[in-house]
């Protein structure tokens, strides 16, 4: 069974060749999943992601 946030990892990988695109989703994905699920998804967004789209990042988290 692949749980929400799992989805959302997977969503996040296919489309992080689009910066406007993985906004977009990563606010979907913040405003989709639990609230104790965030704090996980944001550690993984910036162990993934954080060199390519901090300021991305940033603006949807909030400095890390």
């Amino acid at each position: 069974m692949t749980t929400m946030l799992e989805y959302v990892k997977m969503i996040l990988r296919k489309v992080s060749f689009d910066r406007s695109l993985f906004e977009k989703e990563l606010r979907k994905a913040i405003n989709r999943l639990l609230e104790q699920e965030i704090p996980q998804l944001k550690e993984w967004c910036y162990a993934n992601f954080s060199v390519r789209y901090r300021v991305v990042l940033n603006r949807c988290f909030g400095p890390a």
